[in-house]
């Protein structure tokens, strides 16, 4: 596993359902486009599989 991992959100939450869009928020994205550097762990991972329709993920 990498040590951290890079997060783009690439589609608006707009349309997702209510927990979606929690968890791109818990994840620190706001705006399209916007990206985050994240640890590479479970809960982290967890939370990517729930919005992977939303989002770009990379290895760093």
């Amino acid at each position: 596993m990498a040590e951290k991992l890079k997060i783009t959100l690439v589609k608006s939450p707009i349309g997702a359902i209510p927990k979606q869009r929690a968890t791109v928020e818990a994840l620190g994205l706001k705006k399209l486009q916007k990206t985050v550097e994240l640890p590479d762990n479970a809960a982290v991972r967890g939370m990517i599989q729930n919005v992977r329709h939303l989002v770009k993920v990379e290895e760093i």
